[in-house]
């Protein structure tokens, strides 16, 4: 027992008596300070913050129009260029390809030999209607020479007549020879005539073995190879062709572009345009509305307008893909019309709701919600018709949806 009671005193620890503090209450005074500013600012960081949308900023700016333009673009639409005149060029018979004349990308001239067919049949054919015509004037010069013999027997036969000196009989006779003769004449005269018909028929067929350019342009496509048969129609099963090329009449080139019918309205005969094509961006070129064709396509509810360029090159080609930018024009009915300044603002600023949309305008840490007329997009930015100046700070919201009013701050 004794021994158990020593063990224990010797596992008890002795501890020294704390000195006492001069101050205590100053340090939990510091503390308690510190730590109410530590929770401030965590909770201006957390809630403050967290009812601020994070927004970024685009600045509008004034709309620069194209160079040579007469004002900025009001509309934008996407179509290719279309030849006006353009020919798959047959033949007007049926036969077989004797030789091609042609390549793709080869200038043509108008009524240039581009192929030629098998022409043996019509070669034939045209000896024969020769042939045929030197006998009928063969025939005709022997029955012109019968008509010329039998012609003054018969006036001498009528004055013998006349003096009672032959018979009725032999005056007949006479005259009756002097008629057949006059028509074998004129059934000669006749036969000379189709033979001739005749011959012009079978030139013609030999001239259709020819195939030439119907005008002046550029061969796009090589359809036939010699040793081919070929027809204006699609005869003789699926191996005859049914052309021998594509001539396109490069003057003839424009642009075709579908129009949504609720913007039409922005779109006359005569407007400026700038047309760029998709396969040279940077490239703009002018032009204008030729004509609004007077239909609309109700599958897309577009309307078809046609675009002219102003200057022609060779870099244009048919079915290339084109963005056409229908401009203002400042004279409308010989007036002078008031100066429109178009403004351009980045597109994910602007919530689009048809021919309007409406923009959040910064203003310190809000944003004011406005409508705004919109114009075209295009690759530079969305046009702003009206609703905004030039400089305003527009809000694009980077987390969040914005509402007017809405307290926003800056990433």
């Amino acid at each position: 027992m004794n021994d158990k009671s020593a063990l224990l005193a010797q596992l008890r620890l002795n501890r020294a008596p704390e000195p006492e503090s001069s101050r205590p209450g100053l340090w939990w005074v510091f503390a308690g300070v510190a730590a109410l500013a530590v929770l401030g600012t965590g909770a201006w960081l957390l809630f403050g913050r967290e009812n601020a949308i994070p927004v970024r900023i685009a600045i509008a700016q004034e709309s620069v129009g194209s160079s040579g333009a007469s004002g900025a673009s009001l509309l934008d639409a996407s179509g290719y260029v279309v030849a006006r005149r353009q020919a798959t060029v047959s033949s007007k018979i049926t036969g077989k390809v004797l030789e091609v004349l042609i390549e793709e990308g080869q200038h043509v001239a108008g009524n240039e030999v581009l192929a030629r067919l098998d022409d043996s049949n019509s070669r034939a054919r045209l000896q024969q209607a020769s042939a045929q015509i030197a006998q009928s004037q063969a025939t005709l010069q022997a029955a012109e020479t019968a008509l010329n013999d039998a012609q003054p027997i018969y006036k001498r036969e009528e004055q013998i007549r006349a003096r009672a000196l032959i018979s009725a009989q032999d005056f007949d006779a006479a005259k009756a020879t002097y008629n057949a003769a006059a028509a074998a004449f004129a059934v000669a005269q006749r036969s000379v005539a189709v033979a001739r018909a005749t011959l012009e028929v079978a030139q013609r067929e030999e001239d259709d073995t020819v195939v030439r350019a119907p005008f002046a342009g550029i061969v796009t496509v090589k359809a036939a190879q010699p040793g081919e048969m070929v027809s204006p129609v699609s005869a003789g099963g699926g191996f005859t062709r049914t052309g021998i090329g594509t001539v396109v009449d490069m003057d003839s080139l424009e642009v075709e572009v579908d129009v949504n019918e609720n913007f039409i309205n922005r779109v006359r005969s005569g407007q400026p345009v700038t047309i760029r094509l998709n396969a040279y961006p940077d490239w703009e070129m002018p032009g204008e509305v030729i004509a609004i064709i007077p239909t609309a396509d109700r599958t897309k509810a577009t309307v078809k307008v046609r675009v002219g360029f102003k200057h022609r090159d060779a870099r244009i080609l048919p079915e290339m893909g084109a963005r056409v930018s229908f401009l203002e024009n400042a004279a409308l009915g010989g007036a002078q019309a008031p100066e429109q300044r178009a403004i351009l603002v980045a597109p994910e600023a602007v919530q689009v709701n048809g021919d309007t949309g409406s923009v959040f305008v910064l203003h310190a840490d809000k944003v004011e919600q406005r409508t705004v007329k919109l114009g075209a997009q295009s690759a530079q930015g969305q046009i702003v018709l009206s609703g905004v100046a030039v400089g305003a700070k527009l809000a694009i919201a980077v987390d969040g949806k914005l509402s007017d009013g809405a307290k926003v701050r800056i990433e």
